[in-house]
């Protein structure tokens, strides 16, 4: 399908749909989805933030702002993920505890403000990976319209450019858990060193940044076409220094470059070896 088919394929499902409350992160998939899911249903939408420790606070105060100026109904909902059992352990299914516990959240904001369905924000391109999240999807019976009408990230970011999103060129963001190799202990003060941290890099000027922890290792991802300004002077120090303050005894820098579920290797490695 052309990309035009598949945003009226799209649209379709979304106006079948009567009414829905969106679980709405401020990313681009997420903004791309409320928003025409906002102009096709109306008042019918409502958007759902979970506000958490592991949720960057930029990105909540992006989500508030995006909802008061479009004028769609905006719920906060807390979902301290550390507070799920076996959460913290950081195993493997760390992902569907936190979706389970999300959209059960959210549902139940849905049926006190008599919305029919629950949307979420995957595209195509999470088929190819490890998204234990996916499975919480199915259960709960929560709708991926973009998944649905065969739109990849680059497709969203091509409409949300069209339609004049701010987000289309958005860096691409998981929630901070995701910076921690499986089995590591995520705790309140490690996600915090890895938000300040990335903060810190976006505020120098990189586009798409993920800093993973590995004890007190800080693995520097950026776009490979930014990996040189990375390591250039007087930048390096300044990043060391930052880097050294928060609590990262030692920072290296991935000349993969940024790449999507990087901690994921881990797995396909184990797997390999059984």
């Amino acid at each position: 399908m052309t990309l035009q088919e598949k945003n009226k394929e799209l649209k379709t499902y979304l106006s079948q749909l009567e009414s829905v409350a969106v679980a709405f992160s401020s990313g681009v998939d997420s903004t791309f989805l409320l928003k025409t899911a906002h102009n096709v249903l109306g008042d019918r939408v409502i958007a759902v933030t979970a506000r958490s420790c592991s949720f960057p606070e930029r990105e909540l105060r992006e989500a508030v702002e995006f909802c008061r100026e479009e004028g769609i109904r905006h719920f906060i909902v807390d979902s301290e993920e550390l507070d799920i059992e076996g959460f913290s352990s950081n195993p493997k299914n760390r992902c569907y505890l936190c979706k389970h516990e999300l959209f059960e959240k959210v549902s139940d904001i849905a049926a006190e403000n008599g919305i029919a369905q629950i949307a979420e924000g995957s595209n195509v391109d999470d088929n190819g990976d490890y998204r234990p999240g996916l499975k919480a999807v199915a259960e709960l019976n929560i709708r991926s319209p973009l998944r649905y009408a065969g739109l990849t990230k680059a497709d969203i970011r091509e409409l949300s450019r069209q339609m004049g999103l701010k987000t289309w060129d958005k860096q691409s963001f998981a929630c901070l858990s995701s910076r921690f190799v499986y089995g590591e202990t995520i705790t309140r003060e490690k996600l915090s060193m890895v938000d300040r941290a990335e903060q810190q890099l976006l505020d120098m000027g990189f586009k798409q940044v993920r800093v993973r922890i590995h004890g007190t290792i800080a693995r520097i991802e950026v776009l490979p076409s930014q990996l040189c300004e990375l390591a250039a002077e007087p930048k390096r120090q300044e990043i060391l220094a930052a880097f050294h303050q928060l609590g990262f005894s030692y920072v290296t820098a991935d000349l993969d470059g940024y790449r999507m579920g990087s901690m994921n290797l881990t797995l396909q490695e184990e797997t390999s070896q059984v």
